[in-house]
């Protein structure tokens, strides 16, 4: 290969890698605030208006980079944009516990400026590097070219290999040691065009950073064990990132929790209460109970309480990432808390997403009750909406009945009784709001659905249980004053999903700590 052929070859290559990285570190920092602040449509907003703007500022900035030097200029963007990109979500989990939700979201929004003005500075540096290869028409053409290709490749790479492998933390260190090894590849490519003392400072750099990126890389499992043992109160025996979800476990001495994504699913102190409530109250409404479907719940403590009923012939449980089932068999601790229920002949797993599911699936229940996570994010709330509510009414059979957690009616007043109103306007014929006292989450609210009456005073206990009694059951549908129907909300519908916001509101009049 000639000389001139190599060069077009190691610039091509350095464009495609630039357009590679460049988007990685936008979609890192998009989700590392999305799972830390949620409303992940507004985080994405925000960083792709901020990432583009600051792009367009970059390319008009570099019109005052000096013809000779490109590739020098090149090499110093390169490594600035390794260190900021690649530092970038390691400094996000460092300040999120040290600083307020506005300074963190301020902070994410300097990170993600100083990324775009960087990488605004690549492809006019490399189309004006690439111009005495080819004409304009060909020149434009193959960056834009490449750099686009690049980009596609991030697009595939981060959903389904970087994030469930490495995670966000180590992409982000991997992405910014490859921005450096560029540096240093183009920085070899120039050595005869470069003053040998700025080559040597330029070499020096490279090296320290990249040293210090492939160190952060090799030890991030410790790093990252540390940062969970600091932000979560008891030890964390188990934590796993999945192309789902962070799932962490912790445990002090009796204590099991289950955390996804910083939020806790359940305290094995008081999780009876939860399950119970969701579990038994609508059983003992159902006129039938032959075939149970349960939509999320992976974890099996609903399974535990539903198969108290020895009615029940099978129960479909439908929870979108497997790493919760092997999670719920294989774990000791929480198999021992779930009596390996999943391993019951009755009991069938499927990892599916609920709303396909529901969507695909021609067989009818008796009862199906949602055990789904709150509505933080689009994705979530989409679950609560009309349109998949309508889903699990037409999986009922004619005296089938629908239960679903709801959020707190004390903390998330607005958001619960949007899920009420909701099923309302979904066309079940009753819908019967209850709550519970949980002490891990507080005041919990639960809802029942059908198109037959549900009678509460008819309800009489015939499982064994550790909170629910006769004698407290009409309390569970009693609402005081600051926690009734306020009025006026709006139905939760798919194309549009007010629930979002009402929860993003309530939450913050409480605090950063979200739960279940």
């Amino acid at each position: 290969m000639t000389n001139w052929n190599k060069e077009k070859g190691i610039l091509g290559f350095a464009i495609f890698i630039a357009g590679l990285c460049s988007i990685v570190y936008e979609l890192l920092i998009s989700t590392t605030t999305s799972y830390f602040l949620g409303d992940s449509i507004r985080q994405f907003s925000l960083t792709i208006g901020i990432y583009m703007a600051a792009m367009g500022f970059g390319s008009f900035l570099s019109r005052y980079f000096s013809e000779k030097g490109l590739l020098t200029s090149f090499i110093a963007v390169e490594i600035a944009l390794g260190l900021i990109g690649g530092s970038s979500v390691p400094l996000l989990y460092y300040f999120f516990e040290r600083l307020s939700p506005n300074n963190y979201l301020l902070l994410m929004i300097v990170l993600t400026g100083l990324i775009g003005v960087l990488t605004g500075f690549e492809i006019p540096l490399l189309a004006r590097i690439m111009k005495k290869y080819y004409s304009l028409r060909e020149n434009l053409a193959n960056v834009l070219g490449l750099d686009y290709l690049g980009a596609l490749l991030a697009t595939l790479l981060f959903p389904f290999l970087l994030l469930p492998f490495w995670g966000i933390f180590r992409t982000s260190v991997f992405f910014g040691l490859i921005n450096i090894l560029l540096g240093i590849f183009i920085l070899g490519f120039v050595r005869k065009e470069m003053a040998k003392d700025l080559k040597i400072s330029f070499f020096s750099l490279s090296v320290l950073i990249a040293g210090a990126f492939a160190a952060l890389f090799y030890f991030s499992k410790p790093i990252l064990q540390r940062w969970d043992d600091q932000l979560f109160t008891h030890r964390v025996v188990y934590s796993e990132q999945t192309p789902y979800q962070h799932l962490v476990l912790t445990r002090n001495k009796s204590d099991l929790r289950l955390y996804i994504n910083r939020v806790i699913q359940f305290s094995s102190l008081d999780e009876y209460r939860y399950h119970e409530a969701l579990a038994l109250v609508p059983l003992q409404l159902a006129p039938y109970r032959k075939r149970v479907l349960v939509l999320g719940g992976g974890e099996g403590l609903l399974v535990r309480e539903l198969l108290k009923d020895s009615s029940i012939q099978k129960i479909t449980v439908v929870d979108l990432d497997p790493a919760v089932f092997a999670l719920a068999r294989n774990n000791v601790h929480l198999r021992t808390l779930n009596e390996g229920v999943l391993d019951n002949p009755r009991v069938e797993t499927l990892s599916l997403d609920a709303a396909e599911y529901l969507r695909e699936t021609t067989e009818l229940f008796d009862l199906i009750i949602s055990d789904l996570p709150d509505p933080t994010n689009e994705a979530v709330a989409r679950l609560y909406s009309t349109h998949f509510f309508r889903a699990a009414k037409n999986r009922l059979t004619p005296n089938g009945i629908f239960a679903t957690q709801a959020s707190s009616p004390f903390h998330t007043r607005n958001a619960y009784w949007c899920i009420y109103e909701t099923l309302k306007a979904s066309g079940f014929a009753e819908v019967l709001p209850y709550h519970a006292y949980v002490p891990s989450f507080g005041d919990w609210g639960f809802l029942i659905a059908a198109d037959i009456p549900l009678p509460t005073a008819a309800i009489q206990l015939r499982y064994p249980t550790k909170f629910l009694e006769n004698g407290m059951l009409n309390q569970l549908f009693y609402f005081t004053k600051d926690i009734e129907n306020p009025g006026g909300l709006s139905p939760n519908r798919l194309d549009q999903l007010p629930l979002l916001q009402y929860y993003l509101e309530d939450w913050a009049q409480w605090s950063r700590e979200k739960v279940k």
